[in-house]
């Protein structure tokens, strides 16, 4: 997992690189996370509270620029060219001003590398629809809109129960965040019945403490 988040209120301000998973329960551990509020369309987004300090960690949007400012300056350039950025269902990211720039131009390709959820914007573009809602506007597209099947970097459930399958003890509680609702159901199951493991699909916004 890769991303940088920034959460502030009156007393805390906290700032944080995810780099990896393990990083990421290091950080956990560190400050004693006490609970964990579920956001975000398919999971990829959490906001973990200890009486200390409040995280939000934001998974899948980096971009290969160091700035906003750089990555905003491609869309000012007019020769061929080959843009690649999250998010890869354009729900969020800097995925959003290019598509602002390049998504009403006929000469333009919008190429999804990956499944899209049902609800973003992704999935209406494959289903061909005249303008996405960006920023409170609305965005024609003109662009040609494809799609490549065959390119997903998750993991099915099979793949998945193996992996959990070699855990030397189990977790107290698994949660499930990521996913279409039947799917992600259906691998509840299967995690309770085939690993006896407490299994949860987690509404949107929805809390639990972590002990």
């Amino acid at each position: 997992m890769t991303g940088t988040s920034r959460i502030s209120d009156n007393h805390i301000k906290a700032r944080i690189q995810i780099c990896s998973e393990a990083k990421l329960l290091f950080f956990i551990k560190k400050i004693k996370i006490m609970h964990i509020k579920f956001l975000g369309v398919t999971g990829s987004k959490y906001l973990l509270t200890s009486a200390s300090a409040k995280i939000l960690v934001d998974c899948g949007l980096f971009q290969g620029y160091n700035s906003v400012e750089e990555s905003s300056a491609l869309n000012q350039r007019h020769q061929p060219m080959v843009i690649i950025a999250a998010s890869g269902m354009a729900t969020g990211g800097r995925v959003l001003h290019h598509l602002k720039a390049f998504a009403p131009d006929p000469r333009n390709t919008i190429l999804f590398a990956g499944y899209q959820a049902g609800g973003t914007r992704g999935a209406a573009m494959i289903a061909g629809v005249d303008a996405i809602k960006i920023h409170g506007e609305y965005v024609p597209v003109r662009a040609h809109v494809a799609q490549i099947d065959n390119l997903s970097a998750h993991a099915d459930a099979g793949e998945i129960l193996d992996w959990l399958g070699h855990f030397k003890s189990p977790p107290k509680h698994t949660f499930i965040t990521h996913g279409e609702a039947d799917a992600a159901d259906a691998l509840r199951k299967q995690i309770q019945e085939k690993l006896h493991w407490s299994c949860h699909v987690p509404d949107y916004f929805e809390s639990a403490e972590l002990t």
